[in-house]
């Protein structure tokens, strides 16, 4: 199962990655997580991110496109992969549909995570971290709708959407039973 999963900050996107790797048997891939393990290891690509993350800047696409490349080269995301946190704009799921192309693999569905905006801002202002104000959650939002949620249009024809307010385990029951339920050539077209 080769998944990319998409839904605004506070929709719990990464629970939901891990628990759809567990019952899955595919591993959960974050950019985040590749920044960290690139700039632990001095990679080139590692070196070139922290540039960036150090001045506060976005990572260009080139260097992200190029540690998820190396990430799918590794043996245990032959057999599928979800994808958490890329791509985030159009230009990396061009980039993403090369890699893919080149590997002679499709996606099999892109499952959005929805929830009210309150819900959302009210779960990352509970977390309590000190940069999370009102202000700063709110911009995270106008910045997913600007940037990311372009990519529902782009994914429309492997889109599942899935209500994100409940129990983890609800909502993970829920991608489960959509993801079975969708015919395999309709999960298998793609770009």
């Amino acid at each position: 199962m080769r998944l990319v999963l998409i839904g605004p900050p506070g929709a719990g996107k990464g629970t939901q990655a891990a628990m759809l790797s567990s019952a899955l048997g595919v591993p959960h891939i974050s950019t985040g997580d590749l920044f960290r393990r690139h700039r632990d290891l001095g990679t080139p690509l590692g070196r070139e991110a922290e540039r960036y993350l150090d001045a506060g800047e976005l990572v260009p696409d080139a260097v992200t496109v190029g540690m998820v490349r190396l990430r799918l080269d590794e043996p245990d995301a032959r057999h599928g992969f979800i994808l958490d946190g890329f791509p985030r704009t159009v230009p990396q799921a061009d980039g993403l549909a090369l890699l893919l192309d080149e590997s002679a693999v499709k996606l099999d569905a892109v499952v959005e995570f929805t929830a009210p905006e309150d819900v959302l801002v009210g779960r990352l202002l509970a977390r309590g971290r000190p940069d999370d104000t009102e202000d700063v959650v709110r911009n995270r939002q106008h910045v997913y709708r600007r940037d990311t949620a372009p990519l529902l249009a782009y994914y429309a024809d492997l889109l599942l959407s899935v209500d994100a307010v409940g129990g983890a385990e609800e909502i993970a029951d829920e991608v489960l039973t959509r993801l079975q339920a969708a015919p395999q050539s309709e999960r298998r077209r793609g770009r």
